[in-house]
């Protein structure tokens, strides 16, 4: 078995990099729930517009996704650690094809600060990895709740009528929910609050950016 030095990794990292911003996600890979629903009934174009603005800001926060975990990564010591990430960052890969998707369904785009998301969280991943394991795990826990809390507003606001949409984001929030649990149970550590108060503050310009631009 081939031993991987620190040049291997930082390569590895660029490509997951590279597949994320560039190579459309493999939606092949991992059906999405929308795919299940046979409503043909057609969004007003104020509903379309909303939906679209809503699945970009979604589509943002799993770019967002991939870098953090993406980061972790790259600073985790211990290998079931990494390997928990490595499997939520799958996950999170089939939510950003299913984000990627209906987006195109709703005849929008992404944000064009993609590579902005993916690089600062990245950054912000990694420099969080550098304090250890548990402390990574626990801004992942956080993360996870913030987002959760983020999907309830957003099916609050989704048109009645956009049933695939609201298909797909209840499966991210249950996904994103599983993904906090397992960071607990792998002995995340509690943030401190001015972290998790820093943490909703960014996540607040990326969403607001992303839901007009």
């Amino acid at each position: 078995m081939r031993s991987y030095n620190t040049i291997d990794h930082f390569l590895s990292q660029i490509d997951k990099g590279l597949r994320t911003l560039i190579v459309r996600p493999n939606a092949k890979t991992s059906p999405s729930p929308a795919d299940q629903i046979n409503s043909k009934t057609e969004l007003s174009e104020n509903g379309k517009k909303l939906s679209a603005r809503l699945m970009r800001v979604n589509h943002a926060g799993e770019i967002a996704a991939q870098g953090l975990y993406h980061g972790h990564m790259l600073m985790a010591k211990d290998k079931s650690i990494k390997q928990i990430f490595n499997q939520s960052a799958e996950e999170e890969e089939a939510h950003l094809s299913w984000c990627e998707k209906r987006l195109d369904e709703l005849q929008d785009r992404p944000s064009v600060f993609t590579p902005v998301w993916y690089l600062g969280s990245y950054a912000m991943g990694a420099a969080v990895g550098v304090l250890g394991d548990k402390w990574s795990l626990g801004f992942i826990s956080e993360t996870e709740k913030q987002v959760v809390k983020h999907l309830d507003k957003h099916l609050s606001r989704l048109p009645e009528d956009d049933i695939k949409s609201r298909e797909v984001l209840l499966k991210i929030r249950e996904d994103e929910a599983m993904h906090d649990k397992n960071a607990q149970a792998a002995g995340a550590y509690e943030l401190p609050q001015p972290a998790k108060t820093l943490m909703a503050a960014v996540s607040k310009i990326m969403t607001k950016t992303s839901y007009w631009i």
